[in-house]
């Protein structure tokens, strides 16, 4: 029976809001995370069934599905094609699921999935602004939750109500999540998992960028208070315990183990169970909850038997409701920081915690890692890898 193995993954550092990467164009930043897979591999582009691409905000520089821009701009054989995904935030995650579902069937041979977002240049709900194409979601259905639009920040702080989760708390987690990033990033954790990129800056001048721009250093619980929210006056959600605004890219190559020993490549890591579910899209982003609890059922695993998490930080109260669901370590949840230190480049942000959490499982030699992550209109993959 055929299996989908992940032979290696590679990401961009992630650029913070008006950063490094923001003056590259999205197809190009896409091109230099395909070319440094086919440089760490030694894969023969050719070969190469499809590229399955999540980009959230596909218009402008990210539009004319960015997939197939990406393989031409990497100077791929013409013959190599490309699909854009967009499943919200996890976009890059389900064009894995996708790339796995097409190896196991024999569709494919090798696949590429992965993603990128570029929010410097094209904002979050950029698309769902342009009112000139008619409103989106449609009356049936606002009507069937009587609201007038989904607000994630609402539904962060309705879940912090639900499950009790103080501003303090979040803000807690806030700080953690940049203390776990940053000492990550200065005992090199990050280093095998990034492909430095040349940016230019500002004044004309070039660099090389490989480090993960949204770092912060030194924060307090004292300063963290003062910040004010940008959704309601009342609420708790502000800039502190969110995801940032981001710049980024990422990559992996997905094959079968039969394949990969054809090619001489010691895969990674399994992919073991892959799922995806729907909740409430009021609250949002609760789906990491029964996503999780799927995934365990179909995999047949416990919750004891996974080392290590990846549980998207789109918002505190979302990884802190789920820590509480679950009963998980907090100590295995993210441990190499999250979304709220690294960043969100939301359509390439599955992609991203993949790449982070297989080389981490390699790192520690840890059997199995789960990720899952919240996805606008109530949504949420979930995926268990298998250390090979």
């Amino acid at each position: 029976m055929r299996d989908a193995v992940i032979v290696d993954a590679v990401r961009t550092p992630v650029g913070k809001r008006d950063g490094a990467l923001s003056r590259m164009h999205a197809v190009a930043v896409s091109a230099h995370v395909l070319g440094a897979l086919t440089e760490r591999t030694g894969l023969e582009p050719g070969l190469v069934d499809d590229v399955i691409w999540g980009c959230v905000g596909t218009l402008g520089m990210q539009a004319g599905c960015i997939a197939r821009s990406a393989v031409l701009a990497a100077g791929w054989p013409e013959h190599v094609p490309g699909v854009t995904v967009d499943r919200q935030c996890g976009s890059s995650q389900q064009a894995v699921h996708q790339a796995a579902a097409g190896v196991i069937s024999g569709q494919y041979d090798i696949a590429v999935a992965g993603g990128v977002e570029m929010m410097s240049v094209v904002p979050l709900g950029a698309a769902a602004r342009a009112g000139d194409y008619g409103p989106i979601y449609g009356p049936q259905v606002l009507g069937r939750y009587n609201i007038d639009r989904y607000d994630q920040g609402r539904g962060a702080q309705m879940i912090a109500d639900e499950y009790g989760i103080t501003r303090t708390e979040m803000d807690r987690h806030g700080l953690d999540s940049h203390a776990r990033a940053a000492a990550a990033t200065d005992a090199g954790r990050f280093a095998g998992q990034i492909a430095p990129i040349e940016v230019v800056d500002p004044g004309g001048s070039t660099r090389i960028f490989d480090t993960d721009e949204g770092i912060r250093r030194g924060g307090t619980l004292e300063k963290l208070a003062t910040l004010p929210s940008p959704f309601a006056e009342d609420s708790d959600i502000t800039a502190g315990n969110a995801s940032q605004v981001s710049d980024g890219s990422a990559a992996l190559l997905v094959t079968t183990s039969e394949i990969a020993r054809r090619h001489g490549w010691r895969p990674m890591a399994r992919i073991h169970t892959a799922v995806v579910t729907g909740t409430d899209p009021v609250t949002i982003l609760k789906g990491p909850i029964p996503a999780t609890a799927l995934a365990l059922k179909k995999s047949g695993l416990t919750l004891d038997e996974i080392g290590t998490f990846e549980i998207n930080e789109a918002f505190a109260s979302v990884s802190l409701a789920w820590l509480r669901e679950t009963g998980a370590d907090y100590a295995r949840m993210n441990p190499n920081g999250g979304a709220m230190a690294i960043g969100h480049p939301v359509g390439g942000s599955g992609a991203r915690l993949m790449t982070t959490m297989v080389h981490h499982m390699r790192a520690e030699g840890l059997r199995y890692g789960l990720q899952s992550m919240c996805e606008g209109g109530g949504m949420a993959n979930a995926t268990i890898l298998e250390l090979l």
